[in-house]
């Protein structure tokens, strides 16, 4: 069966069908699926989010698992990729396409100062959007891995591990960012295509990234697989769902951490918008994912539509806004200390990164690399998290990476972070969550412009609790302080679902 995403008729057909999969589905994974928002004594939209991305994250987990792809582990051990990390040279079995460009960057300097000149008479222009044929293709063709020996190769560890002996985190960012990237090229190229996408007429960019949970520990130092494959194409966008597991000597295998990639397919020439091959659906497995990537599409466009830009707070919102106001903000002088802790007004907790972007992180496409840029914020919203915390943090969610336009070679990049929502819980004595933001500065006139807005949070797991309260000054730092707290609640809820379900 055929399923394209602009075909209404289709996906009618996968939610009718989506009751009987989900019987035929808990057999085969001997795990019962729940109903969605079967949950009606469920009266706050952030409990009942957290139901869905729990239920949906769980699901996706063990469908991933059980769908079939290729087998591409024996290929790899006889065709081990070579993986350059900092200019250490590594065997990593990775059937993952290049995401960085392997041009030199003195040659595409030369490339574009020369005049547009005819075509060679061997060349042909590439397709345009209306030539192009959109063949569906198989979800698991998409398929595409990267396996870190962490566990068996010292010197690859030495160049990921981190002050406290564990591993990156940021590092690992930056390659699920590349994994996403490549799982929607191997999609739009097809099996077996290596051109590049430039003569293809196309390319991908980063849109979105939706929440990514630490589903488990990190430690032990184990070796890991990244994975991903597109579950959902809509006109012109993919839903690329990665994962991290990491990989035990006895052969268990546990997942760390799972999340979907916003892709968006656009014309080399015009820069557009442009469609890309839809989905040939054949496994129940297959329709399951689908039906995910659909309702994340939603649950996205939803979450825009009650963005705090467009909409005032709740009753609720407002209440915990004067709340705090009554007792932390009435007194403005520069340092309080209550009772109830210390008062840190938003704007103090800035911390910043101003830096060059050098040729040496461009991606395919002449432009920085958004995996570096992620993996820029991450590690500058740690530290900050630091700061604020005065001691050591685990990381315990990505809450949502916007991508707005991409990062020139040779700009000025200014990344900005803030604190800006802090509490305690029984589980952990700290939490925070850090907004970083990423401009590109004018260095003639000082203006900036965005172009990346990240948000994590991060804990502290033992000691005493937080007794440090961000309080916003302004308007707009209350309504991120509200973002904040929102995301912070979603966290803990999901949290405390995950922990139900394994008890």
């Amino acid at each position: 069966m055929l399923l394209s995403a602009g075909n209404s008729l289709a996906k009618t057909s996968a939610r009718v069908c989506l009751s009987n999969l989900k019987r035929r589905l808990s057999r085969h994974l001997s795990v019962s699926i729940p109903v969605r928002n079967s949950t009606s004594t469920l009266s706050r939209s952030t409990e009942l989010g957290a139901v869905e991305e729990t239920q949906d994250v769980t699901t996706m987990d063990r469908l991933l698992t059980v769908a079939p792809h290729p087998s591409v582990t024996d290929w790899q051990a006889r065709n081990p990729t070579l993986l350059i990390i900092r200019n250490v040279d590594f065997d990593c079995m990775s059937s993952e396409m290049p995401m960085r460009s392997r041009t030199l960057w003195s040659e595409a300097l030369l490339r574009e100062s020369l005049p547009p000149g005819p075509l060679a008479q061997h060349e042909t222009p590439p397709p345009s959007a209306e030539e192009r044929e959109l063949t569906p293709r198989n979800m698991h063709d998409s398929y595409c891995e990267l396996v870190l020996p962490f566990a068996s190769s010292p010197q690859l560890l030495e160049q990921y591990t981190n002050a406290s002996g564990g591993i990156r985190t940021g590092m690992l960012m930056e390659h699920l960012d590349s994994l996403a990237g490549s799982v929607a090229y191997k999609h739009m190229l097809g099996p077996g295509v290596n051109l590049s996408p430039r003569v293809q007429g196309f390319y991908v960019v980063t849109a979105s990234v939706d929440r990514l949970d630490m589903l488990a520990s990190l430690y032990p130092v184990r070796n890991m697989r990244l994975s991903g494959q597109v579950i959902h194409t809509g006109r012109s966008s993919m839903e690329v769902a990665v994962r991290m597991e990491a990989l035990d000597e006895d052969g268990t295998e546990e997942t760390v951490l799972l999340g979907r990639f916003c892709m968006v397919c656009r014309d080399a020439r015009t820069h557009r918008s442009t469609p890309v091959h839809p989905l040939s659906i054949s496994t129940p497995e297959d329709h399951m994912l689908f039906t995910i990537g659909e309702v994340h599409k939603n649950r996205r466009q939803s979450r825009a539509s009650r963005s705090l830009n467009l909409v005032p707070p709740t009753s609720e919102e407002a209440e915990a806004l004067h709340s705090l106001y009554l007792k932390y903000g009435r007194n403005r002088v520069n340092v309080a200390v209550t009772p109830d802790g210390e008062r840190v007004w938003m704007g103090d907790t800035r911390v910043e990164k101003t830096l060059m972007m050098y040729p040496q992180e461009r991606n395919v496409h002449q432009k920085i690399f958004g995996g570096y840029l992620m993996r820029l914020a991450y590690e500058l919203g740690f530290a900050n998290s630091v700061l604020f915390t005065r001691g050591h943090v685990s990381f315990l969610s990505l809450d949502g990476i916007a991508f707005a336009r991409p990062v020139p070679i040779g700009s000025i990049l200014r990344l900005t972070s803030y604190i800006v929502h802090s509490t305690s819980s029984e589980q952990f004595p700290a939490l925070v969550h850090v907004w970083v933001q990423a401009n590109v500065v004018d260095p003639q006139t000082g203006a900036e412009q965005t172009t990346n807005d990240f948000r994590f949070t991060w804990c502290r797991e033992h000691g005493a609790p937080l007794t440090r309260m961000v309080v916003p000054r302004t308007y707009t730092e209350a309504m991120q302080w509200l973002e904040g707290k929102r995301a912070l609640e979603m966290g803990s809820e999901i949290r405390l679902l995950r922990k139900n379900r394994h008890a």
